[in-house]
């Protein structure tokens, strides 16, 4: 039976870090380091998060404040809101929370919002800097990951790492930082035109999956021993359950922990980690700005 990989217990720790650095920067600096939300319409999902987002910063020291805005919000007006936050000398973050209304191009708000407060590791300029192997704000789930692979003791130098899935926001950024030197992993991405990807995820010593399809991973596509981070969040009906579904990753938990040496659980892997990494980019960017 493969060891569970507690994400909630290595974000409690995290968070535990970034509160005692959020303090130390008040003390310093007199303020807060401060984090701005800004929520465009009433997806419930989203609004879920940013109530997470915002409890486990305040929790961490950190002057977070929520921008919640009707769906209806122009393109225009939305850029207008991003430049008064790039030019508050008091604000250290900015996060736009995702997905965005179909009228609002969502890579011209991501682009919008200064490099330098970019919490969420979505700039243009950050991604470059992520690619060079540059010291950068970084994606906060790819971030997360490398967290907990380098906390729970999962070795990576010379291992072959597969990801499974190529979006901007996990896939690529996490192949980027598997290759960083430090961690020096062997990275193979994969994706839906893949040939043959079972085959090559039974060759991972690292098995990432993040392509959003529940229960995609068998046990018949790790190799045994392997560590399986899931990143998959998927809603599957369960009329046991109160609210009629439950939480499932992309993973086949129960078949592939048999098999697998480590795997981290949905809920409780991932999903903590992202927040706690934002926090720790929220105080980053903070230290950064004070230090020009």
């Amino acid at each position: 039976m493969a060891e569970i990989i507690d994400g909630t217990a290595v974000a409690a720790a995290v968070r535990a870090e970034v509160a005692q650095d959020a303090a130390a920067f008040q003390r310093e600096h007199g303020r807060r380091p401060a984090l701005r939300v800004v929520l465009v319409g009433e997806h419930a999902a989203s609004q879920s998060y940013v109530r997470a987002k915002a409890r486990a910063a305040g929790e961490a020291g950190i002057d977070a404040e929520t921008l919640a805005r009707p769906a209806d919000l122009s393109e225009r007006d939305l850029l207008a809101l991003i430049a008064r936050l790039n030019a508050d000398d008091g604000v250290d973050g900015i996060l736009v929370q995702l997905p965005l209304p179909d009228h609002v191009d969502e890579g011209a708000v991501i682009r919008a919002v200064d490099p330098a407060k970019d919490v969420d590791g979505f700039h243009p300029e950050n991604v470059g800097r992520l690619v060079l192997g540059e010291p950068t704000l970084e994606p906060c789930t790819p971030a997360g990951i490398v967290e907990l692979l380098r906390r729970t003791g999962v070795e990576t130098s010379g291992a072959h790492a597969v990801v499974l899935g190529r979006s901007n926001i996990v896939g690529k950024p996490l192949a980027s930082l598997l290759l960083r030197r430090g961690l020096d992993a062997t990275v193979t991405v994969c994706h839906s035109r893949t040939r043959d990807l079972p085959a090559l995820a039974r060759q991972a010593d690292v098995l990432v999956a993040a392509i959003g399809r529940a229960g995609f991973v068998t046990a018949d596509m790790v190799k045994p021993g392997a560590a399986v981070v899931d990143v998959g969040i998927n809603r599957v009906d369960d009329a046991s359950r109160e609210r009629g579904y439950r939480l499932v990753g992309d993973v086949d938990f129960d078949a592939v922990a048999d098999v697998a040496g480590a795997i981290t659980p949905v809920p409780g892997g991932v999903g903590p980690m992202t927040i706690a990494m934002l926090l720790a980019n929220t105080v980053e960017a903070a230290r950064r700005r004070a230090a020009v």
